[in-house]
C-alpha cells in the first residue's frame, strides 16, 4: 500500500467521526499515515462542524 493521499485522509477522518472507518482503512492509515496529517484535518474538521451547526442554530432562532 502506498501513502494516503490528502482526499484519503480527508475520507477517513470524516468516516472516523461518523463511525463507520473501515478496518481495511484504518489499517492503512495506522500503517502509513503520518499522525500530524491526521491531526490537523481532524481538527479543521471539527473548527467546520461547530461552526456549522452554530450557523444552524443561529439561522433557525432567527
Amino acid at each position: 500500500m502506498s501513502k494516503p493521499t490528502i482526499l484519503n485522509v480527508i475520507k477517513s477522518v470524516f468516516a472516523a467521526a461518523v463511525g463507520i472507518q473501515s478496518d481495511k482503512n484504518r489499517q492503512r492509515d495506522f500503517e502509513h499515515g503520518n499522525l500530524s496529517t491526521y491531526i490537523i484535518v481532524g481538527i479543521i474538521f471539527t473548527v467546520l462542524f461547530v461552526a456549522l451547526l452554530a450557523l444552524l442554530v443561529a439561522k433557525i432562532t432567527g
